[in-house]
C-alpha cells in the first residue's frame, strides 16, 4: 500500500487531511485488490489453455469411443479438478485470519491454478473464438459494474441478502438441473445467474471499499495484506461466474 511507514499512527489535524490521506490509501488499497484479481485471472487462463492444447488434455478428457462416435469424457481427475477450488475458498475463507500472509498468497496462486484446470473443458465445447468474445463482454460487464458499486452513493447493502438468496437458488436449480437436463430451464437459470452475479459485483466492491474505511487504522501491513487476497479472491469468482453464465448463452459451441 503507497502510504508513509507511520500511517497508522498518523494524527491529521483537520477533516480535509483525514479524508485525503484515506481517500489515497482506499485508492492503493482496490488497485491492489484488482492486481491480485487480474492476476488470478491470467493464471486461470495460463493452465486451462494449456491443458487443453497439450497432451495434459488426456489426462482430464481423454477421446472414447461412444455410440456417437468419439468424445471427451471426464477422468476423476477431472472431477478432482472441478471441486478442488471449493475446498481451497473454504480454507481461505474461514482459515484467512490464522495463515500468515505468504501461505494466504499461495494458497490463492493454488487455487487459481486448480480453478484453470477445473475450467479446461470449456476449450472442449465452446470455440476459441467465441470465449475471447465473450470473455471481453465479461470484462466490460464486470468493469462498468465494479466502478458503479465504487462511485455510488447508494447504499447497496440493502441488497445483500436478495443477492445471497439468488445465489443460493440458482446452485440449487443448477443441481435439480443435472436430473432434468432441461434445456429452457438451464436458460433461466443463465439469465438469472448473470443479473445475481452483476448485482454481486457492484455490491461487493461497495463492501471492500467499506471495510478498508472501516479498518483502515485499525489493522497492520500483514492483515491488509492478508484481507486484500480475500478481497480480491471475491471479486474474481463473481468474474468467473459471471463468465461461464454469459459463455452458456453466447458461446458457440464446437461442432465436433
Amino acid at each position: 500500500m503507497a502510504l508513509s511507514p507511520d500511517y497508522r499512527g498518523y494524527s491529521p489535524t483537520s477533516a480535509a487531511t483525514t479524508a485525503a490521506v484515506l481517500d489515497t490509501g482506499l485508492r492503493a488499497y482496490m488497485l491492489r485488490v484488482y492486481n491480485w484479481m487480474a492476476s488470478g485471472l491470467l493464471v486461470t487462463g495460463i493452465v486451462a489453455f494449456a491443458i487443453a492444447n497439450t497432451s495434459a488434455i488426456n489426462l482430464f478428457y481423454p477421446l472414447v469411443e461412444t455410440p456417437v462416435g468419439l468424445r471427451h469424457s471426464p477422468t476423476l481427475l477431472a472431477m478432482v479438478a472441478m471441486f478442488a477450488p471449493l475446498a481451497f475458498v473454504m480454507v481461505l475463507s474461514f482459515g484467512v485470519n490464522k495463515l500468515s500472509k505468504s501461505a494466504v498468497q499461495a494458497l490463492y496462486w493454488v487455487f487459481c491454478a486448480a480453478m484453470g484446470a477445473s475450467l479446461t473443458n470449456i476449450f472442449i465445447i465452446y470455440t476459441g473464438e467465441s470465449i475471447v468474445r465473450v470473455f471481453f463482454i465479461t470484462a466490460a460487464t464486470f468493469a462498468g459494474m465494479s466502478l458503479y458499486g465504487y462511485a455510488t452513493k447508494a447504499d447497496l447493502s440493502r441488497f445483500g441478502s436478495f443477492l445471497i438468496m439468488g445465489l443460493i437458488g440458482i446452485v440449487i436449480a443448477g443441481l435439480v438441473n443435472l436430473f432434468f437436463q432441461s434445456a429452457a430451464f438451464q436458460f433461466a437459470i443463465s439469465i438469472i445467474g448473470v443479473l445475481v452475479f452483476v448485482g454481486l459485483t457492484a455490491y461487493d466492491t461497495q463492501r471492500i471499499k467499506a471495510t478498508y474505511v472501516q479498518y483502515a487504522y485499525a489493522e497492520g501491513p500483514d492483515g491488509a495484506a492478508k484481507r486484500s487476497v480475500y478481497d480480491a479472491l471475491s471479486l474474481y469468482l463473481n468474474f468467473i461466474n459471471l463468465f461461464m453464465l454469459l459463455l452458456s448463452l453466447f458461446g458457440n459451441r464446437n461442432s465436433n
